[in-house]
C-alpha cells in the first residue's frame, strides 16, 4: 500500500503573499497542498463580517482577490482551515494573527516584505502582549514566537527581528520569493523609459496618516520637468488618488494601478516611495531611490538576490520540519502576562531615539 502523502496548509493573504506561498508549494511536489485566504479568530472574524476589516488581508476585497488567484491556478482551497486536523505543516504569510484552529501544528512564517515603522502601537503591544499584534500593523511581525521557523529576506532583517525579540535560532535567512531576482525585470515590454516612478502606499486605507499633496509635490520637485508615472498601491482608493494626482501633478502625468511594478522600476531613472517594499527593487537595480526610511538601513536590509532560489530554500526548511520530531510550539498559554515589565526600560529608551 503506497505511503500516504503528508499535507501542507498555506495561509495566504495579499497577492504578493499568495504568490509567495504558491512558489514555495511548487518546490515541494512530494506533498499535498491546501490553501486559504488569511483569516482570524473570533474577534478578527467579527471585523471581517462587519466590514471593519475591509482594507486588510482579512477583508472581502483582498480575500476575493486571493480566492480568484487560487481558483485560477486550480489550487485546493480550504478557506479557514476547516480540515486543520489533517495538516502536517502550516506555512503562513504572517503571524500577526495565529489562528486558534492551527494550535499544535508545526509552523513556518515567511516574511512578506518591508515592515512598518515602530510607532506608538508597536510599543503598546510590546508592553501589553495581551493586545492583538495587528493593531501595530506589520511592525510586530515575528514577535508572536508561535512558530518553529521564521524565513526572512536578509541578514539585515534578521538583525532587526532579533532586536525586536525574535529568538535567533528560529530565524532562517532564506530570501523571500518575490524579491530575490530583481534583475529578471530588466527584460520587459513596458513601453516607457527614463521617467520618475512614484509608488504609492495604502497608508490611508490602513488607518495611517499621509499628506498626499506634499508627497505629490515632492515628486514634482524631484522630477524637475521629467515624465512622472504614478503606480498606485493595489489596495488604494483609485478614484481619490487619481483625483489628487490630476489636481497637483503636471499635465501628462501617467497613472497605473495594474501592471508589473518591478518592470516599471526597471525602466525608470528615479524611484520615489514612502513605506513600500518596492524600494528594495529599486535599490537592487541600482536606481536613484527616495523613501521615508533611512536609505542606509534600507540598503542593509535589502532582500538577498539569489537568482530566484528563495522558495527552494524555504522548502528545505519545510522538509526538515516535517521530518523533525520537534514538538510544535504554538500555545495560547504562552501569553500569560498582561504587562511585559522587562520591556519598560527599552520603551523609555525609545522615547528618546526612534529606530527603523
Amino acid at each position: 500500500m503506497p505511503e500516504k502523502k503528508k499535507k501542507i496548509f498555506y495561509v495566504c493573504g495579499s497577492i504578493n503573499q499568495t504568490t509567495q506561498m504558491h512558489k514555495i508549494s511548487k518546490e515541494l511536489p512530494e506533498f499535498e497542498h491546501y490553501f486559504s485566504p488569511y483569516y482570524g479568530n473570533k474577534f478578527e472574524e467579527f471585523l471581517r463580517v462587519t466590514g471593519l476589516g475591509n482594507t486588510t488581508i482579512i477583508g472581502e476585497k483582498l480575500v476575493n482577490r486571493c480566492l480568484s488567484y487560487l481558483n485560477y491556478h486550480d489550487l485546493k482551497v480550504d478557506f479557514g482551515g476547516k480540515n486543520a486536523d489533517e495538516y502536517d505543516l502550516v506555512v503562513s504569510c504572517s503571524d500577526l494573527v495565529v489562528q486558534n484552529n492551527l494550535k499544535g501544528k508545526k509552523m513556518i512564517v515567511v516574511q512578506e516584505g518591508m515592515t512598518d515603522p515602530e510607532n506608538f502601537f508597536y510599543h503598546l503591544v510590546k508592553l501589553f502582549p495581551i493586545l492583538p499584534r495587528w493593531i501595530a500593523s506589520t511592525s510586530t511581525t515575528g514577535i508572536s514566537d508561535q512558530y518553529n521557523y521564521f524565513c526572512v529576506a536578509s541578514q539585515g532583517y534578521a538583525d532587526l527581528f532579533i532586536r525586536k525579540g525574535v529568538k535567533p535560532e528560529k530565524i532562517k535567512v532564506t530570501g523571500i520569493p518575490n524579491f530575490d531576482d530583481c534583475a529578471k525585470s530588466l527584460k520587459n515590454d513596458f513601453p516607457h523609459k527614463n521617467f520618475v516612478l512614484v509608488c504609492t502606499s495604502d497608508a490611508r486605507e490602513t488607518f495611517k496618516i499621509e499628506n498626499r499633496k506634499a508627497f505629490i509635490q515632492k515628486a514634482v520637485d524631484i522630477a524637475k520637468g521629467r515624465q512622472i508615472i504614478f503606480k498606485l498601491h493595489p489596495n488604494e482608493n483609485r478614484k481619490r488618488a487619481e483625483r489628487e494626482i490630476k489636481k497637483w501633478a503636471p499635465a501628462g502625468t501617467l497613472v497605473f494601478q495594474g501592471g508589473v511594478t518591478e518592470e516599471m522600476i526597471a525602466n525608470c531613472d528615479v524611484l520615489l516611495t514612502r513605506f513600500s517594499s518596492t524600494v528594495y527593487v529599486g535599490i537592487a537595480l541600482g536606481k536613484e531611490v527616495y523613501s521615508d526610511f533611512d536609505l542606509t538601513d534600507l540598503k542593509r536590509m535589502t532582500p538577498i538576490q539569489n537568482g530566484g532560489t528563495s522558495a527552494a530554500n524555504i522548502a528545505t526548511y519545510c522538509r526538515e520540519l516535517l521530518d523533525s520530531a520537534e514538538a510544535p510550539v504554538y500555545s495560547r498559554a504562552k501569553v500569560t502576562n498582561w504587562v511585559n515589565a522587562d520591556y519598560a526600560p527599552e520603551l523609555v529608551l525609545n522615547l528618546f531615539a526612534s529606530k527603523p
